[in-house]
């Protein structure tokens, strides 16, 4: 347990307002093409009208995502966390830019030979987004619980942000030739920038901030060897450097001993579960049922569109109501109780899906978005307290495989929603 250093923080350590913007972005950016995918999904329901993108695309995604995690986080603690987080971004790059090459060659025409060459470039956004969330949240873990709550409200900004621009693009194209095609491509081109800022920022500017170089210090004096390459970029290159002060400094033997991670996943277990168990419900209904089981209504093809930015947004808002010390679920019994209320959202979305006008729908995904963030958030910010730097960086990569293990479960049981619907395939 390492409470015992967080007294030792300088009072004025300079850097954690800067570092907290760059989480943000950070957050975004391991983010941004993947919504903007679920964001142009009208897009590709028009080109592909009988493949069932949102749904496919998702079931395509998760399970590179959920493979390349476990494979990491085995390895966590051998792994290079710098190169690990830049190869992550520079993937993301490398693979939106072939969405633009994909949709130039092809000139937005479907069939099954463009559809494969979709669903292999989504699959590297979800070994991507392995790579990086995982190496984010373990990294940010032995910092300070702000700079999680930033990374984690950055991904949902990443939802607002697209969603927002889909909406923008589509009133402009709409009624344009090709100007549904006009408006994805602008919006997968806009992320290009991002990903390339966020390559730029933890390269040269996140390693160097005064707040970061103290808690990678900090790990480092408690036996990391994950955080070394960062280090060294910072221009910390021995192992004394990397102690605070004389009153850090220990034994080797006592500083590198840290529990194994079955020891920490069996402390943790009920966050663990309750993480995928939030997820298990979120990607159930969101996006697919939200496209393909809502019915037709007065906003018509807007519909779907509004209810996806409707969820993105109120998941923003949940990812900053933590900071509000009262709505923040600190117990752990707590978490458990609001975590299985949820699920009281399932016969509520089919009943209003079936009888219920446009408004409802709209105010319930809202209270999924809202309450997927908050409790996301409230985990992963309580989780790590109380453990060594080593110790956090795991637990950090243990509960983002339950996280995507519960996306991809929900992703497979949202298919269930089209038992009894005519017209499947």
């Amino acid at each position: 347990m390492a409470d015992s250093y967080e007294n030792l923080a300088p009072v004025k350590l300079q850097g954690k307002f800067q570092a907290k913007v760059v989480c943000c972005i950070l957050g975004i950016g391991s983010l941004v093409s993947w919504n903007s995918m679920l964001a142009i999904a009208d897009y590709y329901y028009q080109v592909f009208p009988d493949y069932h993108p949102s749904r496919v695309l998702t079931l395509v995604y998760q399970p590179f995502a959920l493979g390349t995690i476990l494979i990491l986080a085995y390895h966590e603690s051998k792994i290079n966390t710098r190169k690990r987080n830049l190869f992550g971004y520079i993937l993301f790059t490398i693979s939106t830019f072939l969405l633009i090459i994909l949709d130039f060659v092809t000139k937005g025409h479907g069939g099954i030979g463009p559809y494969v060459g979709l669903c292999a470039i989504v699959a590297s956004f979800g070994l991507a987004d392995a790579t990086v969330q995982g190496g984010m949240i373990g990294d940010l873990s032995l910092m300070c619980p702000e700079f999680i709550q930033s990374f984690m409200g950055g991904l949902a900004v990443a939802g607002a942000l697209t969603s927002a621009l889909r909406l923008i693009t589509k009133a402009a194209f709409d009624n344009s030739n090709d100007g549904q095609r006009k408006g994805a491509s602008d919006d997968i081109l806009s992320n290009i920038n991002i990903h390339f800022l966020c390559v730029l920022l933890y390269a040269y500017v996140f390693p160097k901030l005064p707040i970061v170089k103290y808690y990678r210090r900090k790990a480092a004096s408690e036996g990391s060897k994950t955080v070394s390459a960062d280090l060294a970029a910072a221009g910390i290159q021995n192992q004394s450097d990397m102690l605070l002060d004389s009153s850090m400094e220990t034994d080797d033997d006592s500083k590198n001993q840290r529990l194994s991670n079955k020891e920490l996943l069996l402390q943790n277990i009920d966050y663990a579960v309750n993480l995928a168990l939030i997820f298990v419900l979120t990607l159930s209904i969101f996006p697919g049922f939200l496209y393909e089981n809502t019915g037709q209504h007065g906003l018509g093809p807007w519909y779907a569109l509004v209810l996806v930015a409707m969820y993105n947004c109120w998941d923003l808002i949940g990812r900053y109501t933590p900071l509000v010390k009262w709505l923040k679920i600190e117990n752990r019994k707590g978490l458990t109780v609001a975590v299985l209320a949820r699920y009281f959202l399932i016969p509520a979305f089919y009943f209003t899906a079936k009888y219920a006008d446009q408004g409802w729908m709209i105010m319930l995904t809202s209270i999924l978005g809202l309450t997927n963030g908050h409790l996301t958030v409230c985990i992963l910010t309580a989780a790590p307290k109380g453990y060594k730097g080593p110790e956090q960086n795991a637990l950090g990569n243990l509960l983002v495989i339950f996280l995507l293990g519960g996306i991809f479960a929900g992703v497979a049981l949202d298919w269930l929603w089209l038992i009894g619907k005519n017209d499947v395939f």
